[in-house]
């Protein structure tokens, strides 16, 4: 795989994670808390990738057990806790602050990176991260002007999502050496339901999964903003440095954004369309490599 197939499958995969808002918006008129949702997302998730593996490619889910904390990091403490800081600050907050601060995430995995992997703290990278959260601000309303007084505990929860964010890109690079990207999702949320099935009142309603468009809404919400998303992400992850790739996934925002446009009918002002430009400029930014290294191709540790 070349790299810049790899910068692609990045991109597609945080794309999808983008349109998220078309099945969570359907399941909340259901009575469904963000907790709950949560849970449906990494239930259904994990239910339908085993079911895959199973018949499918049942060889890989053969793992090592002292792997498993490496699961349960990027499943519970990454993909649980991350959820959990951006819907509590929705709450407590506004939905615009929650995004920016969650973008925060490619700081976060661009310092772990260098001490962890040592990768380089390029200008390059720097200069992508500052555009990425500026661009990001402008694309959620935040800037030009800021109107949000929030608390302190709701900016180090805040600040916490883009953490727990950015342990994904951590937790996946270290176990794409010895896994593929299916058996690192299938078991991260594997242990992701477990939990959620524990700490949530999901198995309490489980009767409203008989009516049509919460089970539909809730496989779609696994399929393709979760399953596919997190699948082609992790997959170009394994063939670049975990920096870069944090910084391609900030194109979710931007999607999201066309989501509303078209199907909810969102106006976009002059200063949102600016932060969607920044954003794809981080993008380029972050993805630009030298000619030689453009012509190599990179042999991951281990393929799926």
């Amino acid at each position: 795989m070349t790299v810049k197939f790899a910068y692609i499958l990045a991109i597609v995969g945080a794309a999808f994670w983008g349109v998220i808002g078309l099945f969570v918006q359907n399941l909340y008129q259901f009575g469904f808390t963000a907790w709950d949702v949560v849970a449906i997302r990494a239930i259904f998730s994990a239910a339908m990738l085993l079911l895959y593996v199973v018949v499918w490619k049942r060889n890989i889910l053969r793992i090592r057990l002292k792997d498993i904390p490496l699961f349960i990091g990027s499943g519970i403490i990454s993909i649980v806790f991350f959820n959990w800081c951006v819907f509590t600050v929705i709450d407590q907050a506004n939905l615009s602050l929650a995004v920016v601060l969650l973008y925060t995430g490619p700081l976060f995995v661009t310092l772990l990176s260098r001490f962890f992997f040592k990768e380089l703290l390029t200008f390059r990278k720097g200069m992508a991260i500052i555009v990425t959260l500026t661009g990001c601000a402008f694309v959620v309303g935040l800037l030009p002007s800021l109107q949000t007084v929030i608390t302190t505990s709701t900016l180090l929860i805040g600040i916490g999502s883009g953490f727990f964010y950015a342990l994904y890109s951590i937790f996946a690079k270290v176990s794409s050496k010895h896994y593929g990207s299916i058996t690192i999702t299938t078991y991260s949320f594997i242990c992701a339901s477990v939990f959620m099935l524990a700490s949530s009142q999901i198995v309490q309603k489980a009767p409203l999964f008989l009516n049509w468009t919460v089970l539909v809404n809730s496989v779609g919400l696994a399929l393709i903003p979760t399953i596919f998303a997190y699948l082609l992400y992790t997959k170009g992850l394994s063939y670049i440095e975990s920096s870069r790739a944090s910084i391609l996934s900030t194109i979710e925002p931007v999607v999201a954004i066309g989501i509303g446009f078209i199907f909810f009918q969102d106006v976009l002002t002059w200063w949102q369309w600016l932060g969607v430009c920044l954003v794809i400029s981080s993008i380029i930014l972050a993805a630009e490599t030298s000619r030689n290294q453009d012509k190599k191709e990179t042999t991951p540790a281990q393929a799926s």
